[in-house]
């Protein structure tokens, strides 16, 4: 009966988290001759692309509550201290969570990323290009430091692009945290085809 019910919520999540997928790239399609556009839309703020968890594209939305990731989506964390979004050009700490199982587990194989693999978070108008830098199997749920502005960590001591996902460990359970973090190495503006960087390719 889990098992089923661990399933069943993946395909919902996953219906779900397609349409509010297809609503975005509708949207910014719709805004295309605009120029650019601001990050938010009210339905989702971008895409990660993380090859090393074969996951294809998720979905990033506003907000880390059950609400949100039960839709088979991912969430920024909105703490004015730990949220820190790409887009801003800012130096910080983009903080990202979502389910490892269930609910459509777009983390589940968050164990496989290593050090040097890539994280692209794709928006309207540019690709953000991360390599992963750090991996912390475990942690508790309350360790709120790994989100921090400079989460030290993971080794850095100093200002930075920094983005951080976090989901829980182990499989099936929701005891700990899992974290890896990644830095920030080049920015792309996406053109009219809208061609990944080399590293989706």
């Amino acid at each position: 009966f889990v098992v089923y019910s661990l399933w069943w919520t993946n395909v919902i999540a996953d219906r779900k988290a397609d349409r509010q997928a297809d609503k975005v790239r509708e949207h910014w399609a719709e805004q295309q001759q605009s120029g650019p556009g601001a990050l938010d839309t009210k339905d989702g703020i971008g895409f990660l692309h993380v090859p090393a968890m074969r996951n294809g594209e998720v979905l990033v939305e506003k907000g880390t509550g059950t609400d949100v990731l039960d839709d088979g989506v991912a969430g920024y964390y909105t703490d004015p201290v730990k949220a820190t979004l790409p887009t801003t050009g800012k130096v910080g700490n983009f903080a990202v969570a979502a389910h490892r199982d269930g609910h459509g587990a777009k983390f589940h194989n968050i164990d496989k990323l290593r050090t040097g693999d890539p994280i692209v978070f794709e928006t309207r108008d540019d690709w953000y290009v991360y390599k992963v830098y750090s991996v912390l199997p475990e942690t508790s749920k309350y360790n709120v430091k790994v989100l921090s502005s400079v989460p030290k960590e993971s080794g850095r001591k100093k200002p930075g692009h920094y983005i951080t996902l976090t989901t829980c460990t182990p499989v099936y359970t929701s005891r700990y945290r899992y974290v890896v973090w990644g830095e920030l190495v080049r920015v792309e503006k996406v053109d009219a085809e809208r061609t990944p960087p080399k590293e989706l390719r």
